[in-house]
C-alpha cells in the first residue's frame, strides 16, 4: 500500500496486482489524494493536473464501487479546486455524456453512478464557477431519474443535493425541476431513495422558500405518504424535512417574495397541519369517516411516529428560547392532539398516541430547557392538570359519577392528563431536590391539582397522577411521608366512592414504591398503616357491590406494595398478611368444587380479581422477602396453593357458564398464576402438571395469540445475533416511540394494563403490555419450568403434539404458532442446562431437533435466530461431541443443497453457533470446513440475505475458535475488504455484518499487528482500509462500528495509528450533534462509539486527544448553531465533553463521559491546573442560585457588622457569556467532584500545592501553577454547591468544603504569621454550613455539616473566641434537637435518619472535644520560653475551646455514653439477637435496628475516646447527676441508673462498670479488627484504652484483676502481630507500658502481692521477647528503631525490678526468665536473624540485671559465651565493635555471671588485639573495634581481683605499647592507624601512673617497648610545639562572622 501514497497514480505497481486486490490499491490512492490535495503545492497539482485528471477519469471506467465513488468525486473536485478550474466544464460535459448514455447493461451502470457522483461533488466544491452549465446539467440528472434504478435514483438525488449546495442562491431557476423530482422519489419504493429525497428537499429549503410558503401543505402532505412503511433511516430524514419546513415557515429566515398572506405562519397552522397528518394521515374523507363507524384507525404508526419526530425537529430548530415563549401555546396544541377521538379509536391508537405526545414532551422540554425553564414549564403542566379540579371534585360529590352532566367530557381528556402528568413527573424526577420551590408555589398548587386526577373516572388519569405522585416523593424525599398520610387519610374517609378507592390505593402503592428510591425513607409504622388500610377494604369488600372490586382491587395492590418496604417491616407484618392469603382460597378441593355450583357472574369476576390480587402479593413477596418464607410457612400456604392451581382446570367451566364478561378476569387470574408457579416449591402443583401442561398447550397452538415475534424471541437471541435482524431500536434516542412500530397488532405498553407494576423498582414509567400478550409471554416461560419436571415420555408426548400442531397450520398462523413453540422449546432448554437428569433420550432428541430444524428455515430472521439459539442450548444440554457433530454435519449439508438463501443462511448460523456453549470450536478441520463453506456463501451476490448471515456466521465461527481461526484470518480479510468495496448502500446489513466480521478478524490478529514483517504490514493496511471504507459511510451505524475498529486497532498496536486523523474524526461526531441536539446523530451507538473511543484515548494519549480537537476547531468554519464549537474553542475538548454530559440521559454513554474526563483529569490536570479549574467553576456557576448564597451570606453580615471579610466574591453574579448555560444539577454535582479529585491529585503530587510561601517562591522562579494560589476559586465553589436548592449538590459541596479544610488547615498565610492560609475565609465557611442546620434540612446534610464543623472547629484556623463560638452555636443547636427529639407525627423520614443525624452530631462534638484536650495537654507542656505555639494550637492559649466544650459537657458524657451502649448491644453477635431490648436502645428503634447498625459502626470510635478523656478527666470521681434529656427513654440496661430506689448503687459501683463496660467494646474490638476497619477506629480505640489508663483509679483496678491485665496483653500483642503501621505499634507499646506500670503500682501498694507478678510475666516477657524475635528477623521495618529501643528498655525494667528477687516468687520468676533466655538463644541457633547485635544485647541485659539463678544455670551459661565468642570472630567490624562494648559491661556487672566469662572470653579479647599490630586498622569500623577491644580488655583488669590485677595489666599496656608506629611509618599510614597511634599514647599516659610498677618492669624486660614509647612521646612533644610556633601573634579572630552579604 506504500506505493498508492503518491499524486499520481503508480499505474505500473497497479498493474502488477491481481484483480480482486487492483481495486484495493486505487481506493487507497484516492484515499491519500483525498488528504493531499488540500495541502499540497498548487503549482505541483496544476502541472501535473491533466494527467491526473486522465486517471481519475480512468478510474470512473473502471466501475468504481460506492466507497470509491465517493472518493473519485471528492479528488475529482479538489483537483480543479486546487489547481486549474477552467477545464472542469470538459469533466462535466464528460461526465453527462457517461449519464445520458443508453448503455442500460449491468457493467455500465458502476460508471453512470460514478459520473452522477463526480458531477455533484465538482459542484459541490466549484459553485459559481460552474455557473453556465449548470442547468444542463441538472436538466440531464433529473431526467435520467425517471429511468433509473433505485441505484441511480439514490445517486442522483444526493448528486442534486451537492449541486444546490454548491450553487446557493444561484440554483433558483432550477428550484421548481428539482422539486417535481424530487417530490416522486420521496414517495420511492426504495427507502434509501426516500432518503436522499428528504435530503436533497431538505437543502433545497435553503434557498427555495415556497417550498414553507406556498407548497407547505402540499409538502406536508407529501411527507405524510412518503411515512408510510418507511425505515429508521428514511423516517428520520423525512421528519427532519418536514420539521425544517415548519420552523421555517414559523420563524423565516430569510425574506420571501410579497405575496398575498406571506406572513408568519402562526404555530397554530403549523400544528393544523401535523394534526391533520396524525389523525387523517395520507387518508381522504371517506375513508376517514368509515374508520370512525367501524371503530378502526386508517393512520399507520409510521406516520404518528414520523409526525411526532417532525414535532421535535420544529421545536429544536426554533431553539430553548422560542420554547419558554410559547411553551402554553405548543402544550395545549399537542394535548389537543392526543384528546381527539380519532386518535384514540383503539385502546392500541390511545397508547401509541400518548407515547407520541409524550416523547415530543419530554425531547423537547428535557433536551433543551434549563432547570429554572423546566420549573415554569411544571407549573404550566400544573395549570393544565388542574383545569380538570373542580369537574373532578364535581364527580365526587355526586352519589353516581355516571349521572353527572361532564363525565363524558372527562372520560375524553383522560389521555391529555395522562400525558400532562407523565411529562410532570419526568421533569420533578430530573430535577430533584431542585424543584423544591415548586412545590411550596401556592400558585402552581402543583399537589391539590394532582392529587385532585385521582378521583378522575378514568383509570389510565388516576394511575398517572399516582405515579406524578411517586415522582414527586422521589425527588423531594421529604413529601413521601407526607403525601403518604394525606392519601391514607383520604381513602379511609372516601372508602365508599369507587374512584376514590382505586386511585388513593393506587397512589399509595405508588409511594411505597417510591420508598425504594429514598435513602432516607419513611417512618417504619407507615407500613403497618398501609397493611391495616388493605385489610380493612377486603374486609369490607362485601359490604357494597358499588365498590367491590374496587376495594378487592385497591387492598391486594396495597398488600403487594407493603413488600417493597423489605423483611425489615414485613417480618413483624407476615402473620397478618398470611392468614389474608389463607383466606382468599378455598381450604379443600371439596370447598372448591362447591364454588362452581353457585354465584353469579360479577361474584365470580369479584373473586377472580381477589385471588389474583392475592397471588401478585404473594409474588412480590417472594420477590422481595424470600428470606421470610420459613418451612413453616409454607407448610401453611401448601393447601392454598394447591387449590389455586386446581381452580385452572375449572376456568373453562366458568367462562362457558357466565360468558364472557368474566373472561378478563380469568385471563388475570391466569397470568398471575403462570407468573407465581415459577417462583413456588414444585410440590405445590405436582398432582396438576397435567392440567397445566395442557393448558399450556392451549395457549401456545390453539389460541391466537397478540403478542409480537420480537417481545417473544428477542430475549432468546444472542445479543451478536440480533444485529443483522435490522433491530436498531435500542441504538437511537427515539428508541421509547419506536417500539411502538415493533409491538404487533397490540400496540406498545401502558400502565394500566396492570396496575401492579405501579411500584416497580425501576424509576421509568412502567409500561406493561396488554393482558393478551402477557400471558402468552408468561405461558412460554411457564413451559420452560415444567418441561424439565417431565419425565421423558412426557416430554416425547408434549414435543409431539407440538409437532402434530404444526402440521396443520399453514401461511401467517404458521409462522405465528411456531415462534410460540419455538420460544418456549428454548427457554426449556435453557433450563435443561443445568439439570443433570438430561434432555430425556433420542426421541426427546429428534422432536426437539425436528422443531428447531424446521424454524431455522422459516422466513423470519428473528425465528431463525432463535432456533439457531435453541440448536446451540440442545448441544449444551446433551453434551455428546457425537450428536454436535451430527447437527454440524447436517447444517453442511444443507447448506450444500438448499437452493433459497433463507434456509441456508439458517443453516449457516446454526452451524457456527453450534459449539457457543460446548467451549468453543477446538477442531481445526472442523473451523476449516466451517469458514470454507461460509467464505463461498458469503460471495453469492444474488442473495444479499445469505451474504448478511453468512458473513455474521463467519465472525461468530472465528470468536469461537480463538487462536486457531488465525489462519484464515488473510482470506477473510480479502472477502470482506472486497465486499465493502462494491457492495452498494441499498443492503446495510450486509454491511454490518462485514464490521462485525472485520472487528473479530482485527480481534484475532490482536498483538500480532505490531508486528513489523511485510505480511502483517499488509494485513494491517488492508484493515485500515476497511475501517476507512466503513468510517466513510453515511450510515450512522456503520460509522459506530468503524470506530469500534480503529478503537481496537489502537489497542493492539497504537503506534500505527495516527491520532492527527482519528480524533477530529471523533470530535467531528460530536460537533455535528451539536447542531440539531440529537438529530444529526440519532444512532445513539454512534455517539457511544465515539465516547467509548474518546475513553480509551484519554487513558494515555489525553494531551495529544485535547490538541487535536482544539486544532480542528479552529479550522472548521464557523456554522449557525456551534453551541460545542464554541465550548473547544474556550474550554478545549473537556468542555465539550461538559456539554455532552449535560445533555445525554443514556446511563452507559454518561458513565463513559465522566470516565474519559476522569483521565483527562489524570493525565494533564497538574499541568494545567488554572484551565480545569475554570473549567469546573464556569460548569457550577452557569446554573447556581446566586439568591440562596446570598440569603445564607445575609445573616453572617449582619452578626459581623463592620467586620472587614471579603465577600465579594460570593456576591459576584454568575459570569454570563460562558460556554455554560443552565447546566443540570448532576452535571454541576460532577464538577464538584472534579474539583475534589484535583485536589487529592495535588495532595500527591509536588509540596508546594499546599505551602503559600514555596508555591509563590516557586511561581516566581518557574511558570508553574499551584493549588494553593487558587484557594479563592476552590471556596468559592464549595460554598455555592453547598447553598444551592439541590441536596445532592449540597451534600457534594459539603464534601468538598471538608476536603479543603483538611487539607489547608495546617498552611500559615506568609504575609501574616501566625495565621493560617484558611483564616480569611472563615465567615464564607459558616454561611455555608448554616443551611444545613434549618430546621427543614434533610438529616444526610445536617449529619454532612457536622462533620464539617467539627473539623472547621478542629483545624485550629479560628484564632477569636467570637468566630468559634459562632460556629460552635451550629452544633449547640443539633445537640438541643437531639436533646429534644421528634415526635412520631411529624417524623419525616425513616427513624434510622434520626439515629444518623444524632451519632453525627455526637461524633462531631467527640472530635472537636478531642482536639480541644490535646490542644490543653500541649499548652500545658510548653512554657514562655518554648515560643508560641503552632496554629493548631493557636487557639488554646487560653484554654478557649475546651471551656466552650465542657459547658455542654455533662450532656454530652450522658449521651456519649448512651451511644456506646446501644453500639455494645448492636454488635452482640446474632445468637444473642434475643437478649436485646424489645423497644430498642436509646437512638434507635428495634424496628431499624438493621438500618441504624451502619450508623453506629462508623461513629463509635471517636465517641469512644471522647468519653475515655471524659472519664480521665473527672478521674472516675464523680457521677451524673441526673439522666439526660434523651430522644428515646433510657433503657433500663443503662449503666447503674436505675430509676428504682431499690437498685440505687454507689459511685465506686457505677464507676467500676463504666470501666468494664469501655474497656470490653474496646478489646472486642481489637480481637478481630476487620480488613475494612479503618485505622482510624483502631488509633482512636487505642487511645481510648491509653486515656483510661492513664487515671490513676482505673490502673488500679487494672493492677487488682491479674486476669483483666493479661488478656489485655494477649490482644495487645496479637495486634501487634497483624498491623504493620508504625502508629499503631507505638500505642501499644505506650498501653504495655502502661499495663507494667499498673501492675508495679499495684505491687508497691500491696507488699505481700509480689506472687500475684507472676502471672503477668509469661504474658510480658512473650510479648517483649517476640517483639525482640520478630525485630531481629527484619520484618519491623522502619518500626525497628523506636520499637527495639521501647522493647529493650522495657526488658531492663522487667529484669531488674525487685518482685524477681522477692522470697516467695524468686523461683518463679528466675524459672521464667530462663525460659525467656533460652527462647532467645534458640531463636539465634535458629538461623533466621538478620540483627545477631540485637540478641546480644538482649542476652547482656539478662546477664548484667538478671539474678544469678537465671544466667549461671547450664547450659545456658555456655551458649551465651559461645555466642559472645562468635561474634568477636566475626568479620563485620560494627558487630565485633558492639560486642566489646557489651562484654565490657558483663565484665563490670556485680552478680556471680561475670567470672565464667572473664575466664573463657579473655584470650579471645588479647587475641583480636594482638592480631591489630599485625592488621593495622584501615577504615573508622576497625578503629573504633581496636578501641573498644582495648576498654574491654581494661574491663577485665578492673574486674580481676587484687592478686591477679598486676599480671593482667601487664598484659594490657603492651599491646597498647604495639599500637604505637615510628616516625618513618606514622607518616606513609592510613589515618584511622594514624588515629589509633594517638589514642594509644593517651590511653598509655592515662594508664601509666596508675600501674607505675608493672610499667617500669615492663620496660626494663623489654627494650625495643621502651623505645617505641619513647619515640612516640618525643614526636608527639615536637609536633605540639611546631603548632604552637605556627600561631599568630595578633589577635585571634571572632568566632562568628558577620554575614554582609544578604542576597
Amino acid at each position: 500500500m506504500e506505493r498508492a501514497h503518491t499524486l499520481l497514480l503508480d499505474e505500473e505497481a497497479c498493474g502488477q496486482l491481481g484483480e480482486h486486490q487492483r481495486p484495493d490499491f486505487i481506493y487507497e490512492w484516492l484515499r491519500f489524494l483525498s488528504k493531499l490535495l488540500p495541502a499540497a503545492d498548487r503549482a505541483e497539482v496544476r502541472r501535473k493536473q491533466k494527467r491526473l485528471v486522465e486517471q481519475l477519469v480512468g478510474v470512473m471506467a473502471a466501475a468504481p464501487g460506492p466507497p470509491a465513488r465517493r472518493l473519485l468525486a471528492r479528488c475529482l473536485a479538489l483537483v480543479y479546486h486546487c489547481g486549474d478550474s477552467l477545464s472542469a466544464g470538459l469533466a462535466v460535459d464528460r461526465c453527462s455524456d457517461i449519464v445520458r448514455s443508453k448503455d442500460d447493461s449491468p457493467s455500465a451502470l458502476p460508471t453512470r453512478l460514478a459520473a452522477i457522483a463526480c458531477l455533484g461533488g465538482i459542484y459541490e466544491q466549484l459553485g459559481r464557477l460552474l455557473i453556465n452549465t449548470f442547468k444542463d446539467t441538472v436538466a440531464c440528472l433529473l431526467k435520467a431519474v425517471k429511468n433509473a434504478e433505485s441505484q441511480g435514483r439514490f445517486e442522483i438525488m444526493q448528486s442534486v443535493e451537492r449541486v444546490l449546495r454548491g450553487l446557493g442562491v444561484s440554483a433558483v431557476p432550477c428550484h421548481r425541476d428539482v422539486y417535481k423530482s424530487a417530490r416522486a422519489c420521496l414517495t420511492d419504493r426504495s427507502m434509501a431513495v426516500r432518503g436522499a429525497a428528504a435530503e436533497c428537499l431538505l437543502e433545497l429549503q435553503r434557498e427555495a422558500g415556497f417550498l414553507w410558503t406556498s407548497e407547505l401543505e402540499n409538502m406536508a402532505a407529501l411527507c405524510f405518504r412518503a411515512l408510510e412503511g418507511s425505515n429508521y433511516d428514511a423516517r428520520m430524514a423525512i421528519s427532519r424535512l418536514l420539521g425544517t419546513l415548519l420552523a421555517r415557515a414559523v420563524e423565516p429566515r430569510q425574506a420571501v417574495a410579497p405575496r398575498p398572506g406571506s406572513k408568519h405562519v402562526p404555530l397554530e397552522e403549523v400544528m393544523g397541519l401535523l394534526s391533520g397528518g396524525f389523525l387523517r394521515g395520507n387518508a381522504g374523507f371517506l375513508r376517514v369517516g368509515g374508520d370512525l363507524l367501524k371503530g378502526t384507525s386508517s393512520v399507520s404508526r409510521d406516520v404518528r411516529v414520523g409526525i411526532s419526530q417532525a414535532c421535535v425537529v420544529l421545536v429544536s430548530s426554533l431553539g430553548g428560547t422560542w420554547l419558554e415563549l410559547n411553551f402554553s401555546a405548543l402544550l395545549d396544541l399537542l394535548l389537543e392532539l392526543v384528546s381527539h377521538p380519532r386518535a384514540t379509536l383503539t385502546p392500541a391508537d390511545a397508547t401509541c398516541s400518548r407515547q407520541c405526545v409524550s416523547y415530543v414532551l419530554h425531547a423537547s422540554l428535557g433536551l433543551l430547557l434549563g432547570e429554572k425553564a423546566q420549573i415554569a414549564a411544571a407549573k404550566e403542566l400544573c395549570r393544565v392538570v388542574g383545569r380538570q379540579k373542580k369537574a373532578a371534585d364535581a364527580s365526587v360529590s355526586e352519589g353516581n359519577a355516571e349521572v353527572h352532566a361532564g363525565v363524558t367530557e372527562l372520560c375524553a381528556s383522560q389521555h391529555m392528563l395522562v400525558c400532562a402528568l407523565l411529562e410532570l413527573g419526568g421533569l420533578l424526577q430530573a430535577l430533584r431536590s431542585t424543584a423544591t420551590p415548586l412545590l411550596y408555589d401556592s400558585t402552581a398548587g402543583l399537589l391539590d391539582s394532582v392529587i385532585s386526577v385521582l378521583l378522575h373516572p378514568a383509570a389510565s388519569a388516576r394511575l398517572a397522577a399516582a405515579w406524578c405522585l411517586r415522582c414527586v416523593a422521589v425527588a423531594i424525599p421529604a413529601q413521601a411521608t407526607v403525601l403518604l398520610d394525606r392519601c391514607a387519610e383520604r381513602l379511609s374517609a372516601l372508602k365508599f366512592c369507587p374512584e376514590a378507592v382505586a386511585g388513593y390505593s393506587a397512589a399509595i402503592a405508588a409511594l411505597l414504591g417510591a420508598v425504594q428510591h429514598c435513602p432516607l425513607g419513611v417512618p417504619h409504622s407507615r407500613g403497618k398503616v398501609v397493611l391495616g388500610l388493605g385489610e380493612d377494604l377486603l374486609c369490607s369488600a362485601t359490604q357494597s357491590s358499588r365498590v367491590s372490586i374496587q376495594r378487592v382491587q385497591g387492598g391486594w395492590l396495597l398488600l403487594s406494595a407493603v413488600s417493597t418496604l423489605g423483611p425489615t417491616v414485613v417480618g413483624g407484618l407476615l402473620g397478618r398478611l398470611l392468614v389474608l392469603l389463607r383466606c382468599s382460597f378455598p381450604i379443600s378441593l371439596r370447598e372448591l368444587e362447591a364454588e362452581l355450583r353457585r354465584g353469579d357472574p360479577f361474584t365470580w369476576q369479584v373473586m377472580l380479581e381477589g385471588r389474583a390480587g392475592a397471588l401478585s402479593a404473594l409474588k412480590n413477596l417472594l420477590l422481595r422477602c424470600g428470606e421470610l418464607m420459613s418451612e413453616e410457612v409454607w407448610t401453611g400456604l401448601l393447601p392454598s396453593l394447591s387449590c389455586a392451581v386446581a381452580l385452572l382446570n375449572q376456568l373453562p367451566a366458568v367462562v362457558k357458564t357466565h360468558g364472557h364478561s368474566v373472561k378478563n378476569a380469568v385471563n388475570l387470574y391466569k397470568l398471575r398464576l403462570y407468573e407465581i408457579l415459577p417462583l413456588l416449591p414444585s410440590k405445590a402443583y405436582t398432582d396438576y402438571m397435567v392440567v397445566l401442561l395442557r393448558q399450556l398447550q392451549v395457549e401456545l397452538t390453539t389460541e391466537t395469540p397478540c403478542c409480537s415475534e420480537l417481545l417473544l424471541l428477542r430475549p432468546l437471541c444472542h445479543p451478536q445475533d440480533l444485529q443483522p435482524t435490522g433491530i436498531v431500536a435500542d441504538n437511537t434516542d427515539q428508541r421509547h416511540i419506536e417500539e411502538q412500530l415493533t409491538a404487533g397488532s397490540v400496540g406498545g405498553g401502558t400502565l394500566e394494563y396492570d396496575p401492579f407494576t405501579i411500584f416497580q423498582e425501576a424509576q421509568e414509567v412502567p409500561a406493561p403490555l396488554p393482558l393478551s400478550a402477557r400471558l402468552t409471554v408468561t405461558a412460554t416461560r411457564l413451559f420452560a419450568v415444567l418441561f424439565p419436571q417431565l419425565s421423558a415420555p412426557q416430554r416425547a408426548q408434549t414435543l409431539q403434539q407440538f409437532c402434530d400442531s404444526l402440521r396443520q397450520l399453514k401461511g401467517l398462523r404458521l409462522q405465528t404458532v411456531q415462534v410460540l413453540v419455538t420460544s418456549a422449546v428454548c427457554w426449556s432448554l435453557k433450563s435443561l442446562a443445568g439439570n443433570p437428569a438430561g434432555v430425556g433420550g433420542q426421541e426427546v432428541c429428534k422432536l426437539l431437533c425436528s422443531l428447531l430444524l424446521g424454524a431455522l428455515e422459516s422466513p423470519s430472521a428473528l425465528l431463525r435466530a432463535a432456533a439457531a439459539e435453541g440448536v446451540a442450548r440442545l448441544a449444551q444440554a446433551l453434551g455428546d461431541p457425537a450428536f454436535t457433530a451430527s447437527l454440524g454435519t447436517a447444517s453442511l449439508e444443507k447448506m450444500k443443497s438448499a437452493r433459497d438463501g433463507v434456509s441456508r443462511a439458517g443453516h449457516a448460523l446454526s452451524l457456527a453457533t453450534l459449539q457457543r456453549y460446548g467451549g468453543g470450536i477446538g477442531s481445526p478441520q472442523h473451523l476449516a470446513n466451517c469458514v470454507g463453506v461460509l467464505l463461498a456463501l458469503a460471495q453469492d451476490t444474488s442473495s444479499p440475505e445469505l451474504q448478511t448471515w453468512s458473513l455474521h456466521a463467519l465472525s461468530v465461527a472465528m470468536d469461537l475458535a480463538g487462536p486457531l481461526s488465525r489462519v484464515h484470518v488473510e482470506p477473510s480479510l480479502s472477502l470482506v475488504l472486497r465486499l465493502l468495496l462494491s457492495t452498494p448502500h441499498t443492503h446495510p446489513e450486509l454491511h454490518l455484518s462485514l464490521a462485525r466480521c472485520l472487528q473479530q478478524i482485527i480481534t484475532t490478529l490482536g498483538p500480532d499487528l505490531q508486528g513489523e514483517s511485510s505480511g502483517m504490514g499488509a494485513l494491517r493496511g488492508a484493515c485500515l482500509v476497511a475501517s476507512a471504507a466503513l468510517q466513510d459511510s453515511a450510515d450512522c451505524v456503520l460509522q459506530a462500528q468503524a470506530i469500534s475498529c480503529l478503537q481496537q486497532l489502537h489497542l493492539f498496536s497504537p503506534q500505527h495509528l495516527d491520532l492527527a486523523q482519528l480524533v477530529p474524526s471523533l470530535c467531528e461526531v460530536l460537533l455535528d450533534y451539536s447542531v440539531l441536539m440529537n438529530l444529526c446523530s440519532p444512532y445513539l451507538c454512534l455517539r457511544r462509539a465515539v465516547v467509548s473511543c474518546l475513553r480509551q484515548l484519554a487513558q494515555r494519549e489525553a494531551v495529544e486527544v485535547c490538541e487535536h480537537a482544539v486544532a480542528l476547531v479552529k479550522e472548521l468554519p464557523r456554522r449557525d448553531n456551534t453551541q460545542l464549537d464554541i465550548a473547544v474553542k474556550e474550554v478545549g475538548l473537556e468542555g465539550a465533553l461538559f456539554c455532552l454530559l449535560d445533555r445525554e440521559w443514556d446511563l452507559c454513554l454518561c458513565q463513559d463521559i465522566r470516565e474519559t474526563l476522569g483521565h483527562m483529569l489524570n493525565s494533564v490536570a497538574a499541568g494545567t491546573l488554572a484551565h480545569w479549574l475554570k473549567l469546573c467553576k464556569d460548569v457550577l456557576l452557569s446554573s447556581a442560585d446566586c439568591t440562596a448564597a446570598s440569603a445564607a451570606l445575609q445573616p453572617q453580615q449582619d452578626e459581623d457588622g463592620d467586620r472587614d471579610d471579603d465577600f465579594s466574591a460570593f456576591h459576584a453574579k454568575p459570569e454570563s457569556g460562558g460556554p455554560f448555560t443552565n447546566l443540570r444539577w448532576s452535571t454541576r454535582v460532577f464538577a464538584v467532584e472534579c474539583v475534589c479529585r484535583i485536589i487529592a491529585l495535588c495532595d500527591s503530587a509536588d509540596p508546594a500545592h499546599f505551602d503559600m510561601a514555596l508555591a509563590q517562591e516557586r511561581r516566581l522562579q518557574e511558570s508553574t501553577d499551584f493549588l494553593v494560589l487558587h484557594l479563592a476559586d476552590l471556596i468559592r465553589m464549595a460554598f455555592v454547591a453547598a447553598t444551592d436548592h439541590n441536596q445532592q449538590l449540597r451534600l457534594s459541596g459539603l464534601q468538598a468544603l471538608l476536603l479543603i479544610i483538611r487539607k489547608f488547615a495546617s498552611v500559615p498565610e506568609p504575609e501574616f504569621p501566625g495565621h493560617g492560609i484558611l483564616e480569611q475565609y472563615q465567615a464564607n465557611v459558616g454561611a455555608a454550613l448554616r443551611p444545613a442546620f434549618s430546621a427543614d434540612a434533610p438529616p444526610d446534610v445536617t449529619a454532612k455539616a457536622c462533620q464539617v464543623c467539627s473539623a472547621w472547629v478542629s483545624s485550629g484556623v479560628l484564632s477569636d473566641l467570637k468566630d468559634v463560638r459562632r460556629v460552635q452555636q451550629l452544633l449547640v443547636s443539633s445537640l438541643q434537637r437531639v436533646q429534644g427529639g421528634r415526635e412520631d407525627s411529624s417524623q419525616l423520614y425513616n427513624e434510622s435518619t434520626t439515629t444518623m443525624e444524632t451519632l453525627a452530631v455526637l461524633k462531631a462534638w467527640a472530635e472537636v472535644y478531642i482536639v480541644a484536650v490535646q490542644s490543653s495537654k500541649r499548652r500545658d507542656a510548653s512554657t514562655p520560653e518554648d515560643g508560641v505555639l503552632d496554629v493548631l494550637g493557636g487557639l488554646d492559649l487560653d484554654g478557649g475551646l475546651l471551656t466552650l466544650v465542657q459547658a455542654d459537657l455533662p450532656t454530652l458524657s450522658r449521651l456519649w455514653l448512651s451511644a456506646l451502649q446501644d453500639h455494645a448491644l448492636l454488635a452482640l453477635p446474632a445468637q444473642y439477637a434475643s437478649q436485646l431490648p424489645r423497644s430498642g436502645g436509646t437512638f434507635y428503634t428495634a424496628d431499624t435496628l438493621e438500618r441504624a447498625r451502619p450508623h453506629y459502626c462508623s461513629s463509635w470510635a471517636p465517641v469512644l475516646h471522647a468519653t475515655a478523656l471524659w472519664l480521665n478527666s473527672t478521674g472516675f470521681a464523680t457521677t451524673d447527676d441526673g439522666p439526660a434529656n434523651l430522644s428515646r427513654p433510657v433503657t433500663p440496661t443503662t449503666m447503674g441508673q436505675s430509676t428504682s430506689l431499690a437498685g440505687v448503687r454507689s459511685p465506686e459501683d457505677i464507676n467500676t462498670d463504666r470501666f468494664h463496660f469501655m474497656l470490653g467494646i474496646s478489646v472486642e474490638f481489637l480481637c478481630s479488627p476487620h480488613s475494612h476497619d479503618q485505622m482510624e477506629n483502631i488509633t482512636s480505640c487505642l487511645h481510648a484504652l491509653q486515656a483510661l489508663l492513664d487515671a490513676p483509679w482505673s490502673r488500679s483496678k487494672v493492677g487488682n484483676d491479674q486476669a483483666l491485665g493479661v488478656e489485655l496483653l494477649t490482644v495487645l500483642r496479637r495486634l501487634m502481630v497483624t498491623r504493620e503501621s508504625v502508629s499503631v505499634q507505638l500505642a501499644v507499646l505506650q498501653l504495655v507500658r502502661q499495663v507494667v506500670c499498673a501492675a508495679l503500682e499495684h505491687v508497691k501498694e500491696k507488699r505481700h502481692s509480689a506472687e500475684g507478678s507472676v502471672c503477668v510475666l509469661p504474658t510480658v516477657l512473650y510479648l517483649l521477647v517476640g517483639v525482640l524475635c520478630e525485630v531481629v528477623r527484619g520484618s519491623a521495618g522502619v518500626a525497628g528503631g523506636p520499637l527495639l529501643s521501647g522493647a529493650l528498655q522495657a526488658l531492663r525494667s522487667v529484669l531488674a525490678t525487685p518482685l524477681s528477687r522477692a522470697e516467695k516468687s524468686r523461683g518463679a520468676w528466675s524459672h521464667l526468665l530462663r525460659c525467656a533466655l533460652l527462647t532467645l538463644l534458640d531463636r539465634w541457633d535458629s538461623g533466621n536473624v538478620d540483627d545477631e547485635v540485637t540478641l546480644l544485647t538482649a542476652v547482656t541485659l539478662f546477664l548484667v540485671w538478671a539474678s544469678p539463678e537465671v544466667t549461671t544455670v547450664e547450659p545456658l551459661q555456655t551458649r551465651c559465651i559461645q555466642h559472645f565468642r562468635s561474634s568477636l570472630q566475626s568479620k563485620n567490624p560494627s558487630v565485633v565493635r558492639r560486642s566489646f562494648q557489651l562484654l565490657s559491661s558483663v565484665f563490670q556487672s556485680q552478680g556471680g555471671a561475670a567470672g565464667p566469662f572473664l575466664c573463657a572470653l579473655g584470650g579471645g579479647v588479647l587475641g583480636y588485639l594482638r592480631g591489630v599490630e599485625l592488621r593495622r586498622p584501615q577504615t573508622e569500623e576497625e578503629l573504633q573495634a581496636a578501641q573498644e577491644g582495648v576498654r574491654a580488655l581494661e574491663a577485665l583488669v578492673q574486674a580481676a581481683g587484687d592478686a591477679q590485677r598486676p599480671q593482667l595489666a601487664s598484659v594490657l599496656l603492651p599491646v597498647l605499647i604495639s599500637f604505637l608506629l615510628d616516625e618513618n611509618a606514622l607518616v606513609s599510614a592510613p589515618p584511622p592507624s594514624r588515629l589509633l597511634h594517638v589514642w594509644a599514647l593517651q590511653e598509655l599516659m592515662r594508664l601509666g601512673p596508675q600501674h607505675p610498677s608493672e610499667l617500669r618492669a615492663l620496660m626494663a624486660l623489654a627494650p625495643s617497648m621502651k623505645a617505641r614509647l619513647e619515640a612516640a612521646i618525643k614526636g608527639n612533644q615536637e609536633s605540639a610545639s611546631a603548632k604552637k610556633s605556627q600561631q599568630p601573634s595578633s589577635k585571634t579572630s571572632p568566632s562568628i562572622q558577620l554575614k554582609t552579604n544578604f542576597l
